[in-house]
């Protein structure tokens, strides 16, 4: 492994004696393995010995190690550390570092597993995530909203106490409604509430134009650090139409190249899905795991550009790399999902049927494809009847 003297030197301080613990060599390894630099690593550890002195003087043991002593270090010591230790870290790395080192620590039984919380709420939370999954079938990101909307309307209402929902009123719904608009995402609760109509194919779907499309596409050409992870990226949503999260899941396992295909397993619909692969994207696909993945030990397609390398990215960042990318091309756009209508909206205009539409969107009724009849104006020009008192 490559070091940083200057680092080293400071860190010698205290690493020698604290290195000869089995824990905290371990931790060495496992930041190595995982592919984060020499002065990181190094700069992680001698928090990790700046706290381990700070707990031996108060004597709390390996074992009573846990994220309530952690924060007292965090937020009582660092920011009035009169130990004279060599190196200062800020919360934010400290926090890192041994968060990383709570890991080890249970990896190897040196101390505790993480409490999991008991209350009346948190155990409501995670029945309703249950029927969520396996009832409803909901995907993890509309589960995670949904829960977080739910989980302040609760504790809103309850506190710690026992969960009445027969208590709960739509006034109650309404008030919390009314407090959230400040900022909270609140539309899982609209059920219960006085709302105007908004009929549900009463708008036309954006969609880019052809001009745009090649702005968007000549703009990945740029010569930058991730652009061959950008390009995979664009490409998956123009021309498959993937979801974000479908994008951040696919694994390497998932592309057949021989077949030219590529399979879908973490979709919204929760139904394996196997899709063509176009040329352009299969290069593009191909062109980042050639000469930009970083080494990993995961299967999946794409990875953090930054330690731990062995985590893929999330579908977040996916959006935030459409968003740069209309940036980049000059475009006024930011919402990843206008890839998905611009792909039904070409394929629509290629002569496809709304069937095959809704087979590549992999939606699970027709009726959610329905909004895109309003695009096809070559079929609606053949049922369409004249104006009164025109001959057409």
């Amino acid at each position: 492994m490559n070091s940083n003297p200057r680092i080293e030197r400071i860190s010698s301080y205290a690493l020698d004696e604290h290195l000869r613990q089995p824990h905290i060599s371990a931790l060495k390894r496992f930041l190595t393995e995982r592919g984060y630099a020499s002065h990181t690593v190094y700069a992680y550890l001698d928090c990790v010995a700046h706290f381990s002195q700070c707990a031996e003087r108060r004597d709390p043991g390996i074992a009573r190690i846990d994220e309530t002593v952690v924060a007292e270090f965090i937020e009582d010591h660092l920011s009035h550390c009169r130990c004279g230790w060599p190196t200062r870290s800020d919360r934010r790395s400290a926090s890192a570092a041994l968060g990383h080192l709570l890991l080890v620590l249970r990896t190897l039984g040196m101390t505790a597993a993480k409490a999991v919380s008991r209350t009346p709420l948190e155990e409501e939370l995670r029945r309703f995530d249950e029927h969520m999954e396996h009832v409803r079938g909901l995907a993890p990101g509309t589960r995670r909203l949904t829960l977080g909307i739910v989980r302040e309307l609760l504790r809103e209402r309850f506190r710690d106490r026992p969960i009445v929902f027969s208590s709960i009123t739509p006034d109650h719904v309404r008030r919390f409604f009314s407090r959230a608009l400040t900022g909270d995402p609140v539309h899982a609760l609209v059920g219960v509430l006085s709302y105007p109509a908004n009929w549900q194919q009463a708008s036309l779907p954006k969609a880019l134009a052809d001009e745009e499309i090649d702005r968007l596409l000549k703009s990945l050409d740029l010569a930058a650090p991730s652009m061959r992870r950008s390009a995979a990226i664009v490409r998956c949503a123009v021309d498959l139409g993937l979801r974000s999260g479908e994008i951040a899941a696919l694994r390497l396992d998932d592309i057949d190249w021989r077949a030219g295909t590529v399979a879908l397993r973490n979709t919204k619909s929760r139904r394996e899905h196997v899709l063509p692969l176009p040329e352009p994207t299969g290069r593009a696909i191909a062109a980042y795991l050639k000469y930009e993945r970083p080494k990993s030990a995961h299967r999946g397609v794409l990875v953090r550009r930054m330690a731990p390398h062995d985590d893929l990215i999330g579908p977040d960042l996916v959006r935030k790399t459409i968003r740069q990318a209309y940036e980049r091309a000059g475009l006024p756009y930011t919402r990843s999902h206008l890839l998905r209508h611009t792909m039904a909206s070409r394929l629509l205009a290629g002569g496809s049927s709304l069937k095959e539409v809704a087979d590549v969107l992999r939606h699970r009724s027709l009726n959610t494809t329905l909004i895109y009849a309003k695009l096809d104006s070559r079929n609606l020009r053949e049922v369409a009847l004249p104006w009164p008192g025109s001959s057409t």
